[in-house]
């Protein structure tokens, strides 16, 4: 198994890293909330772009993205804009989601991009292709907030992932009972003993899949996500909490 190292963040090693959403609607919110996090445990910053106001002015996010980097410091940075079809806040034309995340990777201020997998084949290519160019790794995604997909489709939209050249697959489903998120995470286990050669993300929503938001070091999910103040999916802890269950369980392992 690969890891992928951001900045000095090995994803892939130990604890599963802890990603950090930032859901702000204005410029002002976003950059102040990013300078309160040097005083809580993070390990990657997500950006969720979809929530800003200014999305659509590509100046305005580039501003954004700059002063986000300077508070950031060294702390890794995921650009994402999550579309309404996969939960997020808005809808966007396709050739305006590609411009977004090329020119986000081409800044020099972000480290990571999120593409959604299912965002057609040429999409995905070209994002992926862009990216890479400018030396940004890349999260492909997908979000079914409505149920969790058998364990062998949970698996072949990972592999599918993995084979577009992504960095990192990352999956999140939404389980309707306890059965579903013992499903998740043995399509994790599955995909990261059988087929995976780089890290994976997963996770099961809402309260009855927390579990699979604190044991992804046992079952193979390399990153996790906290709040630190609005969650940006249902089921994220606060962070801090996040944080002392990691750690407890990986003392124990």
């Amino acid at each position: 198994m690969n890891t992928v190292r951001v900045r000095d963040i090995e994803i892939g090693a130990g604890i599963p890293k802890i990603c950090v959403p930032i859901v702000g609607i204005t410029k002002e919110d976003i950059v102040d909330e990013a300078k309160t996090f040097d005083s809580i445990p993070v390990d990657v910053v997500e950006w969720r772009a979809d929530w800003f106001e200014g999305v659509f002015d590509m100046e305005q996010v580039l501003d954004v993205l700059k002063e986000l980097r300077e508070a950031l410091g060294n702390t890794p940075l995921l650009m994402t804009f999550r579309t309404s079809k996969e939960g997020g806040e808005k809808t966007i034309e396709d050739a305006v989601y590609t411009e977004l995340n090329i020119r986000a990777a081409q800044s020099g201020y972000v480290d990571l991009v999120d593409v959604e997998v299912f965002a057609g084949d040429k999409i995905v290519k070209e994002i992926i292709e862009g990216a890479h160019a400018a030396g940004v790794k890349v999260v492909a995604s997908n979000h079914d907030f409505f149920k969790t997909p058998d364990k062998d489709e949970i698996i072949r939209r990972l592999r599918k992932m993995q084979e577009s050249g992504a960095d990192i697959p990352k999956i999140a489903v939404m389980p309707q009972n306890k059965k579903d998120v013992l499903t998740l995470l043995a399509a994790t286990e599955e995909m990261v003993s059988e087929y995976a050669d780089r890290p994976i993300i997963t996770m099961s929503m809402a309260g009855t899949g927390v579990i699979s938001r604190l044991c992804g070091e046992v079952f193979g999910s390399a990153l996790t996500f906290g709040s630190a103040k609005k969650a940006s999916a249902p089921g994220q802890m606060g962070v801090n909490d996040l944080n002392t269950v990691l750690t407890l369980l990986h003392n124990a392992l």
